[in-house]
């Protein structure tokens, strides 16, 4: 049976990830900071078993993967997407609040792959799938430092898949748009911006509202979930994944416009 690590698969994307990979037949650690709850058995044979891992915690991450490599003898992919949200405006945010959204969205994502790396070097093969963001590719005003780390994670998976090529390990990372979610409930707001006396009190509350209305109406997290088990099963997995015609068609042509018509429109719409 193969043996996939995913991180963040309490909820949303990432349980909808777990369940159909278990129905699919695989062996799926879902990774959480609390590990807790029951393991699972699908009739296809498989399973999802929680596992205690803080992907901001390098010796927790360590002890995670050595426990599934001892238990299976082998990895076979690593699903990483776990992540959260910060809004608020960029004067508004401190630096304790900027680097911690970073410290998940992008340092934990690349402390859980730098402990797999060893493990699929050693096997001559692996898969890293990567949770990015169509907001890495679309700055989204109020939601700067979760569109930043999005962004560089987006860039550090696709220099990776350049480096460990020779080792049979490939790189894919999905960018999902709005998804409905419980994100949107669980977002987190910066001290500063909810003050009444901010500036940008009165904007951040417009686009934060924006966002939440599109999370909403957004896509459906099995449907992400189908376009990151397909790269599972691929042979050679495709190096991005834009789930969504419209996601797709934003993407290119926010590479076709003037970035100044760019910025002027993702501005209209938030505002």
């Amino acid at each position: 049976m193969k043996t996939i690590l995913l991180t963040g698969g309490s909820a949303g994307i990432g349980l909808a990830t777990a369940q159909l990979l278990m129905k699919k037949g695989y062996r799926v650690y879902s990774g959480s900071r609390r590990g807790g709850g029951e393991a699972q058995i699908s009739e296809a044979g498989g399973e999802i078993i929680p596992l205690m891992l803080d992907v901001n915690d390098e010796a927790s991450v360590k002890i995670a993967i050595q426990k599934i490599v001892s238990q299976n003898g082998e990895l076979y992919a690593l699903i990483n997407n776990a992540g959260n949200g910060l809004a608020g405006a960029i004067e508004d945010t401190s630096s304790e609040e900027a680097k911690e959204q970073l410290e998940t969205n992008f340092f934990g994502s690349l402390k859980v792959i730098q402990a797999c790396l060893p493990v699929f070097r050693s096997q001559g093969h692996g898969k890293i799938i990567v949770t990015a963001s169509v907001a890495g590719v679309i700055p989204i005003p109020f939601q700067a430092f979760y569109s930043a780390g999005k962004a560089a994670l987006q860039i550090l998976t696709e220099a990776l898949a350049m480096e460990v090529k020779p080792f049979g390990i490939q790189c894919c990372t999905v960018l999902p748009g709005d998804t409905k979610t419980d994100f949107t409930h669980s977002r987190k707001f910066t001290s500063a911006s909810e003050n009444e006396n901010s500036v940008y009190n009165k904007r951040m509350k417009v686009g934060v509202k924006k966002m939440e209305h599109d999370e909403q109406h957004g896509m459906k997290p099995e449907a992400i979930a189908r376009e990151i088990v397909k790269q599972v099963e691929r042979k050679k997995m495709k190096s991005r994944v834009i789930p969504g015609f419209q996601y797709k068609a934003i993407c290119v042509l926010s590479d076709l416009f003037p970035n100044s018509w760019r910025l002027k429109l993702i501005n209209m719409v938030y505002s």
